[in-house]
């Protein structure tokens, strides 16, 4: 695995759908998925200068934040009940979709006296295995937040597009920009992060307005 022609690729990749749509690439935010892969290989990523890691789960993303405090932690998997207590040391959640798990989850920021970013998952696909609320409860949902949970700190969105072509991922992507747009306009003006957009599809959804991009396989895939 040529780790940093990996990079080198995915970073050119993103630059160039930016250009396609007069975007500045200093404006995605490339978030590492680093589930599968060993301390070492992010080390050598922090090297490299990535400086935003994802976890799918809380436990192995505190020992990592712990591990590697110079850089950012995201939890981008589900968030059950019995793990908000782990999550104290992400920078941002990317997976919040119940009022239950918010509610634990700010009464755990105000015992640590902290606020903690979040972002609002949506199931942008309507496929029932895909977590996140549906698009017409989302900013209700926002509102319900805000006024309940002072110690969240709503940032924006995230969304999973179908595991399908790439091209055919792009009218999911243009729902859930058109969603944040909402969000920005009516009920949080600086929820500026819109998450979407993975190793498959990431170029379309860079064309699509997403500000954070999350790869896992594109990054650590072996050369042929």
């Amino acid at each position: 695995m040529d780790l940093q022609q990996n990079l080198q690729t995915i970073r050119s990749r993103i630059s160039q759908a930016c250009a396609r749509t007069g975007r500045d690439p200093s404006s995605i935010t490339l978030v590492a998925v680093t589930k599968a892969v060993s301390d070492r290989t992010v080390q050598q990523l922090i090297e490299l200068g990535v400086g935003t890691f994802g976890e799918n789960r809380a436990i192995p993303g505190q020992r990592r934040s712990g591990l590697f405090p110079q850089v950012k932690w995201h939890l981008i998997g589900p968030l059950q009940s019995n793990k908000v207590k782990y999550c104290r040391d992400f920078d941002l959640i990317h997976s919040l979709e119940r009022l239950k798990i918010a509610t634990l989850l700010n009464q755990k920021a105000a015992e640590w006296d902290k606020q903690i970013n979040v972002l609002i998952q949506v199931n942008i696909s309507g496929e029932d295995a895909k977590h996140g609320l549906g698009i017409g409860d989302v900013l209700d949902f926002a509102r319900i937040l805000i006024r309940e949970c002072p110690n969240l700190n709503l940032r924006g969105l995230m969304g999973m597009a179908p595991y399908v072509e790439p091209e055919k991922t792009r009218s999911c992507f243009q729902a859930l920009a058109r969603l944040h747009e909402q969000l920005r306009a009516r009920v949080k003006s600086d929820a500026d992060v819109l998450s979407m957009g993975m190793s498959n599809d990431f170029e379309v959804a860079v064309e699509e307005g997403a500000t954070m991009v999350r790869i896992g396989s594109a990054l650590f895939m072996e050369e042929e």
